[in-house]
């Protein structure tokens, strides 16, 4: 059984959601301001968080933050009412899984919580555990999840890491946005376009020897991106 993290400070907000989580069968921890959620989410080690922005004492992104600097790969959904583009690139950007805008129907937010935790339990659908794939100097453990470029760790997100493999995969193939979009997120309609951008652009930043001038994640104009070895 899946044991969630609901760190919301709304508590007629999160007694609802606790309530429709656990008639579907999941364990919910509820903490109500930054700081504790962070305590319960390296403590607890859950199999999802789900993470207010506007939070009391330490804001949703420092939380985020915060559990990704401290190397947790646990899925995380972002809950807010922060719904412009540039805040939820921003969270996918620090490591988040998915973004739901309040207000939203509980059905939604449970069927958004069942594909993410899907995705967790298949290995988010891109990797296979036995593979070790690379190009030029990158070495890339999808056992482990881990990546080395020259030999030094090369520390991705989560979702850093997914956009990596499903490049890989393709073996030269280009990748739409719209298929990386559905393949990485595993939806269409709630993740921007320019959230794919802003992930290509980090993989270039941390893989690449001169990301202004990539040899290896390249841009293909209209079509999308390919990896060249």
């Amino acid at each position: 059984m899946s044991n969630i993290l609901l760190i919301e400070d709304n508590p007629d907000l999160a007694y609802g959601l606790r309530n429709n989580l656990e008639i579907e069968g999941y364990d919910v921890i509820v903490a109500g301001d930054g700081e504790l959620g962070l305590q319960r989410a390296l403590e607890v080690e859950p199999s999802l968080v789900i993470l207010d922005l506007m939070l009391p004492k330490l804001d949703g992104y420092r939380v985020l933050r915060a559990i990704r600097e401290a190397g947790s790969q646990v899925p995380v959904l972002i809950l807010t009412a922060k719904g412009e583009e540039a805040d939820k690139v921003l969270g996918f950007r620090m490591g988040a899984d998915d973004y739901v805008t309040k207000p939203f129907g509980v059905l939604e937010l449970l069927a958004r919580v069942r594909a993410v935790l899907r995705r967790t339990r298949n290995g988010n659908g891109v990797a296979n555990p036995a593979d070790r794939d690379g190009f030029g100097d990158v070495e890339v453990d999808c056992r482990a999840r881990t990546v080395t470029k020259g030999g030094e760790t090369v520390s991705l997100t989560p979702k850093e890491f997914d956009l990596l493999v499903a490049l890989l995969r393709r073996e030269g193939a280009v990748a739409s946005r719209l298929e990386l979009m559905k393949e990485v997120w595993g939806h269409r309609a709630a993740v921007v376009s320019r959230t794919v951008d802003t992930h290509v652009a980090e993989l270039r930043r941390k893989l690449e020897d001169d990301a202004s001038s990539p040899r290896h994640i390249l841009t293909v104009w209209k079509a999308g991106y390919r990896l060249e070895r």
